[in-house]
């Protein structure tokens, strides 16, 4: 017997795709916000009782967490799509950073994020393996393109991977204080803080031209 008392097998025929169930959690986050998230509204959302949620995803966490890793997917299409552009390495690495940026204030992908990473603390270690594989990702790409950057002499030579580390831990807190709507930075001037950085840190190489750095 599946939760809620349906068979296991009725459960199964009658489930929306998992992907159905994953866009309207994230639509629902977009429309109302965390707090309007519930099982049984989600259930109501697909067709699927509370109980069968339940079944399939075991717990509110475990939806959030799948629900994260199926907008990263999107998200991680984007930025693969971007970085393996044949334009200049300075080039992609603004675009990286746009994609990284909350677009504003609540931005949903962001709000999430956050959502599951302070409900972390109680994790069980592949929860924490599924998190850092998300965090892996972007790490990865933007060491590649600084690699590929320092390479090609259009950035002064750092240590990748450090660099990398750096500039995640600055684009995370720009982040968050964008994604919870502090009034603080806007997101243009987040942008510049951070092309700053970046400018001051990997020099203006040959393939620079525009004034606003990298």
């Amino acid at each position: 017997m599946a939760a809620g008392g349906v068979p296991v097998r009725a459960a199964r025929k009658n489930a929306p795709p998992r992907e159905d169930v994953l866009a309207a959690a994230m639509a629902t986050i977009a429309e109302r916000g965390l707090e309007g998230l519930t099982m049984a509204g989600l259930g109501r959302e697909v067709g699927m009782s509370s109980g069968h949620l339940l079944y399939y995803f075991r717990s509110k966490d475990e939806l959030l967490l799948q629900t994260l890793e199926w907008s990263e997917a999107a998200l991680g299409d984007r930025r693969r799509a971007l970085l393996s552009r044949r334009a200049p390495a300075r080039e992609r690495l603004r675009e990286y950073v746009d994609l990284y940026v909350p677009e504003y204030a609540r931005d949903p992908h962001w709000t999430l994020w956050l959502e599951v990473w302070n409900r972390s603390q109680n994790a069980g270690p592949e929860e924490r393996d599924r998190q850092a594989a998300i965090e892996g990702a972007w790490h990865r790409d933007l060491v590649a393109l600084l690699a590929e950057g320092i390479s090609r002499g259009e950035f002064r030579p750092v240590d990748a991977d450090r660099f990398a580390a750096r500039t995640r831990a600055l684009l995370d807190g720009f982040s968050i204080q964008l994604a919870v709507g502090l009034p603080t930075l806007d997101r243009e001037e987040i942008l510049n803080h951070v092309r700053e950085y970046l400018t001051e840190g990997l020099g203006s190489g040959p393939a620079e031209s525009s004034p606003a750095g990298v």
